[in-house]
Formats: C-alpha cells, sequence, structure tokens
C-alpha cells in the first residue's frame, strides 16, 4: 500500500445508494485526494450489491482509486475489487487470504492497542482506528485518541486509517499526527451546506 500524501483521503459510501451518486462520486473523485473508496451497505441484497459495485468499481478504475468491501470477502472475491475490509466480527484474516489472495485487508482496531498487535500479526494491509469523533454515520461505541495514535505509529509502519465524525474542522488535527489516511463518509454526503465536490475540494 504506497502512501500519497496528497491523496489521504479514504472514503465510505453513504449508507444508501441514490441515483444521483454516481454523478456526484465522478466529481469527488476527480478532485484526486481518494485513495480508497469503500462500498459499505448493510440494506441492500448481494445481488443489488453486485450491480451497483461494478458501476462504482468502474468510477474507481478511471482514477486510478483502490475499491475496497466492507465486511464481505464474497462479495470482494465475486466483484474482484482490490480487496475488504473487515470488522472484528467478520472472517478471520487468514481464512479471507484463501478467498481473495494477495489483495488488500483492512482491519477495525477500535481504540485498542492489543486488536492492533493482533493485526499486525496476520499481515492487515492497514489498521483502521476509532471513532475520533462522535459520528452521524455509525454510533460511536469506541472513542479513539491521539495519544492511541502515536502509540500506534510506535509500534508499525503499517498504514494507520483514522475514521468516525471527521470534517472540515477537525481533519487537520490528525493529518498533522501523521494518520496516513482519513475515513470520511457523512462530511462528503450528508453536508447540509456543500455538495460533495464542493465538500472534498476544502479538505487540503
Amino acid at each position: 500500500m504506497r502512501y500519497n500524501k496528497k491523496k489521504f483521503i479514504y472514503l465510505i459510501s453513504p449508507p444508501k445508494i441514490e441515483r444521483n451518486f454516481f454523478k456526484d462520486l465522478n466529481e469527488v473523485l476527480k478532485q484526486k485526494k481518494t485513495s480508497f473508496f469503500q462500498l459499505r451497505l448493510k440494506k441492500n441484497s448481494f445481488k443489488k450489491k453486485l450491480i451497483i459495485g461494478r458501476k462504482i468499481q468502474k468510477i474507481c478504475k478511471k482514477f486510478k482509486v483502490k475499491f475496497l468491501i466492507n465486511d464481505d470477502v464474497y462479495l470482494a472475491k465475486k466483484l474482484n475489487a482490490d480487496g475488504c475490509h473487515l470488522g472484528q466480527k467478520d472472517m478471520k484474516i487468514k481464512e479471507a487470504r484463501k478467498l481473495i489472495g494477495k489483495k488488500i485487508i483492512g482491519i477495525t482496531c477500535h481504540n485498542s492497542i492489543r486488536l492492533a498487535k493482533t493485526a499486525i500479526k496476520n499481515k492487515a494491509d492497514y489498521l483502521a482506528f476509532g471513532a475520533f469523533n462522535s459520528s452521524k454515520t455509525k454510533k460511536v461505541k469506541y472513542k479513539a485518541s491521539i495519544s492511541l495514535l502515536k502509540k500506534a505509529q510506535k509500534i508499525t509502519n503499517t498504514p494507520i486509517v483514522v475514521i468516525g465524525g471527521i470534517n472540515f474542522n477537525n481533519y487537520k488535527n490528525l493529518l498533522l499526527n501523521k494518520a496516513n489516511f482519513l475515513a470520511i463518509s457523512g462530511y462528503i454526503w450528508k453536508n447540509k451546506k456543500l455538495k460533495p465536490k464542493n465538500a472534498i475540494k476544502k479538505l487540503i
């Protein structure tokens, strides 16, 4: 996983894909600030996710953005996605590797160095910590801090993705503290003041 300082955004899909989403996604990725796009749909059928996934995958390829699937390794395999993101209750890394080989596998570590060490031992490609702020996308169960981020950086060179309520007012602090990627969703897709492409333009 090469780290590009200008492309620090790890973009997560909105929970529901509306019709104008694909046009918005085109405009957002065109800004060249996104390294990863994660498809995170909890309520659609496998078949529906396949249809949506194929459309998104084309847009991601066009802008050289890695396309990842949340939770579902079988969907990642079927779509030949660039990888998948696994939570603590999802499939284990070793099993996922058997299905998708050398593709990217990222792991949710909440606010735990212990979970991070296990993920490192199992050769995760990135570690996701959070929530760093309160979030409208997901109920905050685990609260992460800058000191946790610094501890994680001391024990590994594995890229770190930070997550949770990241927006224009708080993103710079995370970059200054050397988070590799910022996972963002609500600020882009549910912003009441700015259209998606204008929201991402503000993140420099």
